[in-house]
């Protein structure tokens, strides 16, 4: 997307808001006139009054009155419309927020795999905090200077054309300037903002990951790397700085500086009788009231450059190709769910899943097993639907997984993680996650889900307990990322968010691997009352989990190697039977170990 795109994309905003645009546009001329019209006051007096000795009281009087009143309505205007200026500037950068955010959750997965959060920020936060500056001050202060501008231009031609001329020669050699800034200076701004983001994902990664960092002692080469950004950052700073130092404002001021030698030359020359004392006092005043204006003007420049680069990167993420959803709003009425043929890879080349067939009835139980990179959880995402399908087909309730809207795909599948990501906010909000309850939702109530209900799904986990034990039970806060609570416990939590959802197929991704035995049978139960109105597929580690299994798939380089029930895997003494064999010898050395400390 070119500058001139973009810069038209970004007016597209404001004039969403015409009605306010306008009155700050004419607040914005108002001032002009009332600021212009000061140095044609006392070019006056001196014509009129001081060159031919000749100071009547009442004219006098009324001539400072006057002047007086027009820098107050000067001040006045320019506080009323730069008021409107930042409103429509503030409004702008609220909905483009609002709408990248509305992006970016809605991104298909694969758009951040290879994306940092600490990038993701920025864009939300400095990007759009650009745009606020481009409309504040570049865009408020170019209308702004340019209608001043304009209004003094054309007071200098009422007063003298010839001195207006020399004036004039000013403005096509300031624009040249502004374009050689704009070619200058535009790779100079994009490496900032880029290493900018790379900067707070470098403090979001190592924040996130602090207690590894420190474990691993690596405190100085996260420093270092944190360094050489912030370096690589100052240096790309340095060289828009030594644009700046040249090009604006030392350049304008000294051909400023020539304008007045010229005016004075002309006036030295022609005499008064072609050019009045005051007309040229007008003349130097104006000049000045026109460089400060062309100053502004290059300096808004160097934000205007910002605000593109940002621009550029925001739009690229609201431009971008979102994940194709159905137009099937039928809920689900079964958890039945059926694989194809399913063959899927992450870049185009290297297969991950190939040739997968599973038929899992309603209210069944699938168990997916295998070792580290043989595509359980990528089978399980397929099923979710975060990834665009491969070869073959996917099937929920008899229909087509793509064909499915987005709401009744996420109403109708539901997923529990290892790791559940708490929010920082109460138990409450955690379990409902600003759902609405189903009768609710009906009738347009807008109100959370009961309280009945979250208890109810509480009891049934097993933590309903543990939260009457908080002092102020499901109102209760919970730290970032769920530090007050244990791992079992955040499963448990994350199982009671699936309770109230009431989804027709429930995928639990390894979601007992670091629990403990008593938390496992806390899930198993919990599991068991699932099961009397949903579907199950468990991506099992501990496989005394998944005995009850209808059926279960061996996985091994992303295909099926063994599939049947515990016992008929167990009977063919295979891949599956090698694997409980080690997970029994290694509960019974784990088993020997405690009693030894016990004893």
């Amino acid at each position: 997307m070119n500058n001139k795109a973009v810069i038209k994309r970004l007016l597209s905003y404001a004039l969403a808001d015409k009605r306010k645009l306008a009155l700050a546009i004419g607040l914005l001329l108002l001032a002009s006139i009332a600021d212009v019209s000061g140095p044609w006051l006392i070019q006056h007096f001196i014509d009129n009054n001081i060159a031919q000795n000749h100071y009547p009281a009442y004219t006098v009087g009324s001539l400072a009155v006057t002047y007086i009143l027009l820098m107050i309505a000067t001040a006045w205007f320019r506080y009323l419309q730069a008021l409107r200026f930042n409103e429509i500037a503030i409004g702008v950068v609220q909905t483009v927020r609002k709408q990248l955010f509305d992006k970016i959750i809605n991104q298909p997965l694969s758009a951040f795999d290879y994306m940092p959060s600490g990038k993701l920020i920025s864009r939300i936060t400095n990007d759009t905090e650009s745009l606020k500056d481009f409309y504040v001050q570049v865009i408020g202060t170019v209308l702004k200077n340019v209608t001043l501008i304009v209004v003094m231009v054309i007071v200098m031609s009422l007063l003298s054309w010839r001195l207006t001329l020399v004036v004039l020669v000013l403005l096509p050699i300031v624009i040249g300037i502004m374009v050689l800034y704009q070619r200058k200076s535009s790779a100079a701004y994009r490496k900032m903002r880029d290493l900018l983001a790379d900067i707070n994902a470098s403090m979001s990664e190592s924040i996130q990951g602090m207690s590894l960092v420190q474990l691993m002692r690596q405190e100085k080469a996260f420093y270092h790397q944190f360094s050489s950004l912030t370096d690589a950052h100052l240096q790309a700073q340095r060289s828009v700085i030594s644009l700046n130092s040249f090009l604006l404002r030392p350049l304008i001021d000294f051909l400023a500086g020539v304008a007045l030698v010229s005016l004075v030359a002309l006036f030295g020359v022609t005499g008064t009788e072609l050019i009045g004392v005051g007309v040229l006092y007008a003349f130097i005043s104006y000049l000045g009231r026109v460089t400060e204006p062309l100053i502004e003007l290059t300096q808004q420049l160097s934000l205007l450059q910002q605000a593109l680069v940002a621009s550029e990167r925001i739009f690229g993420f609201i431009d971008a190709r979102q994940q194709n959803y159905g137009n099937d709003n039928q809920p689900l009425a079964t958890g039945k769910l059926e694989c194809r043929n399913l063959n899927f890879s992450y870049d185009g080349s290297q297969p991950v899943l190939e040739d997968i067939d599973v038929i899992l009835p309603h209210r069944g139980f699938l168990a997916l097993v295998g070792h580290t990179g043989s595509g359980k959880s990528t089978l399980a995402s397929l099923m979710m639907g975060f990834y665009p399908l491969g070869r073959g087909e996917i099937l929920l309730d008899d229909r087509t997984l793509p064909s499915l809207s987005h709401s009744v795909l996420r109403r109708g599948i539901a997923m529990v993680q290892q790791d559940p990501h708490i929010l920082s906010a109460s138990v409450r909000d955690n379990i409902t996650l600003g759902r609405h309850s189903d009768s609710q939702r009906v009738a347009g109530a807008g109100q959370p889900a009961d309280d009945d209900a979250l208890w109810l799904a509480l009891e049934k986990v097993g933590l309903a307990e543990q939260v009457r034990a908080y002092g102020n039970g499901l109102d209760t806060l919970l730290g970032g990322g769920g530090v007050n609570l244990s791992a079992g416990q955040k499963q448990l939590l994350a199982l009671a968010r699936v309770l109230v959802a009431k989804p027709k197929i429930l995928i639990l991704d390894e979601a007992t691997a670091n629990i403990d035995s008593g938390t496992e049978r806390h899930i198993q139960r919990a599991l068991d009352t699932l099961r009397e109105d949903m579907s199950i597929v468990v991506i099992a580690h501990r496989l005394s989990t998944i005995i009850d299994a209808d059926e279960i798939l061996v996985l091994s380089h992303g295909k099926v190697l063994e599939r049947g029930s515990h016992l008929q895997l167990l009977a063919e003494k295979g891949h599956y039977w090698q694997m409980y064999q080690l997970q029994r010898v290694g509960d019974h050395l784990q088993q020997l170990e405690a009693e030894g400390l016990n004893s």
